[in-house]
């Protein structure tokens, strides 16, 4: 049974995940997705810097994860966001990490599921593709199909997260924005010329959404997860995610009339 407190710790989890989609969706709108990711990562590795620190036989796995929990997961996601009107359609297609993680889970790690767990899986993956047959989504299928992609990386990165016990989590996440700024860095380069230097040009309000994301979403939110995956199973950890999308779609109605 996981503990009231941190049981408390993953829902104020899930409210902050709930807002960062306001905050990438209007962080993407002041300067190109790519760019936005990794400007986030930035103020993410200024954060974790003093808890960077070289961890013998576990470099392999961070690398693993940096690349694919932090560069493809977010610059994936960053793209979707700057592709797509409707954001509630992402956040409901981006619960499919948690299913993804589950089957992991199963698969790799030798955890059981629960019948309960199994519908949820099942419910999880009917209720998304019911957005297929919604007309008002049928644009934004690019940006679905990436949204789905983003949250495969999400899913492999929870089974890395829990083969990383016993490291510290903020030296886990400095190592991730560490190995993932080159790479968006030259993605940036070579798909969004120039936009790295008008970064400077930004104004300061889409530098406070990516501090959000910064420090709430990702040293907070993922931080966070990946705290409690190191001591409770996936299958326990990620169906308590499931809040997210429903709060999501909640914010991106009312602020954004999506």
């Amino acid at each position: 049974m996981i503990r009231p407190l941190h049981l408390l710790f993953i829902l104020v989890i899930d409210v902050i995940w709930a807002f960062n989609t306001l905050a990438i969706k209007y962080a993407v709108e002041a300067v190109d997705p790519i760019t936005a990711v990794f400007l986030r990562y930035a103020i993410v590795l200024a954060v974790c810097l003093p808890w960077l620190k070289w961890l013998s036989g576990r470099m392999g796995t961070i690398l693993i994860a940096g690349v694919i929990g932090g560069a493809l997961f977010f610059g994936t996601g960053g793209v979707a966001f700057a592709y797509a009107d409707n954001v509630a359609a992402l956040a409901i297609a981006g619960q499919l990490g948690v299913p993804f993680a589950l089957i992991l889970a199963v698969a790799f790690m030798g955890e059981r599921i629960s019948w309960p767990r199994m519908t949820g899986i099942a419910l999880a993956f009917a209720g998304v593709a019911m957005l297929a047959f919604d007309p008002a989504i049928f644009d934004e299928r690019l940006a679905l199909w990436l949204t789905v992609f983003a949250a495969g990386c999400w899913a492999v990165s929870s089974i890395l997260m829990r083969r990383l016990q016993g490291v510290p989590v903020l030296t886990i996440h400095a190592w991730m924005a560490l190995i993932s700024l080159p790479v968006l860095g030259t993605a940036s380069l070579i798909y969004e010329p120039g936009e790295l230097a008008r970064a400077g040009q930004m104004p300061l309000w889409a530098f406070g959404w990516l501090g959000y994301s910064a420090v709430g979403a990702s040293i907070i939110g993922h931080a966070g997860m990946s705290w409690l995956l190191q001591r409770y199973p996936v299958s326990v950890i990620s169906p308590l995610t499931l809040p997210t999308p429903l709060l999501s779609v909640i914010v991106a109605v009312v602020v954004l009339g999506n």
